[in-house]
């Protein structure tokens, strides 16, 4: 390596909600010598900075503007409502679409859904984040509709959240940037996410299995062929017969 390459390393962003711990673990046991850095970036940075080829590969949430990007869908994720915990929905499991009607719901201009229509009524402002809207729900204002994963990301204890059906869903995906064939560092955590074990056909060349030694005897002797001329006859005679001994006659009885 000359004094200007530098040492691979491979670069991944994340967007909020999205644990890659288990993923990580598995690179680093795998490939101990290409550090591994993260990145948490907002849904809507995602897409650019893989354009820009600021990280190798992305969890992004879908939909995307896929232009000059390849994406593996991951997962979809439950969609639930984020309630106080004081809230009439409290005492139920889920809650569908058409009961949210009378309900003020925040829409964060971050949200990820892809709805045509939010339900229920809207709120006289659109908080930044989710994050801020989370905080609004505690205070009261409204109710908040979003992934499982970022319910539990601003989990608060005054707080709760149940399903809701009738509505979109997230779907996480793994995406970089397009390329006709994906870089192996790239290829190495496909592998990893698909869950291709260490030995796939398109994971890391396996090793090679080693010939098998023949086994000597005791003292490194070779073996000798029984039967052969020289050795000793299986019977515990000798070998083949000289040329030109007589066969003696049989005895008879006395």
């Amino acid at each position: 390596m000359t004094g200007s390459e530098e040492p691979p390393s491979f670069r991944l962003a994340y967007v909020p909600g999205v644990t890659p711990s288990k993923w990580v673990r598995i690179w680093n046991e795998r490939l101990p010598d290409v550090p591994l850095t993260l990145t948490t970036v907002t849904a809507a940075e995602a897409p650019a900075l893989l354009r820009g080829r600021e990280a190798d590969a992305g969890f992004v949430r879908l939909p995307i503007d896929r232009t000059g990007l390849s994406a593996i869908p991951l997962y979809t994720e439950t969609t639930v409502v984020v309630v106080p915990k004081d809230h009439l929905f409290a005492a139920v499991e889920e809650v569908s679409a058409a009961e949210l009607a009378d309900e003020i719901v925040l829409h964060p201009l971050d949200d990820t859904l892809d709805w045509e229509t939010p339900p229920g009524r809207p709120a006289f402002e659109r908080p930044a984040t989710t994050e801020d809207a989370v905080e609004l729900v505690a205070a009261g204002v409204g109710v908040l509709v979003v992934p499982q994963s970022l319910a539990r990301l601003y989990h608060r204890k005054d707080l709760t959240y149940r399903t809701v059906t009738g509505v979109p869903e997230s779907r996480v995906a793994l995406s970089w940037a397009e390329e006709e064939v994906a870089p192996d560092l790239v290829e190495e955590f496909i592998g990893i996410v698909r869950g291709r074990t260490v030995n796939s056909s398109r994971g890391r060349t396996p090793t090679p299995p080693q010939p098998k030694q023949k086994r000597a005897d005791k003292g490194g002797a070779p073996r000798k062929t029984a039967g052969k001329p020289g050795g000793k006859n299986p019977r515990g005679g000798s070998g083949a017969p000289k040329s030109g001994a007589k066969r003696g006659k049989p005895r008879g009885r006395k």
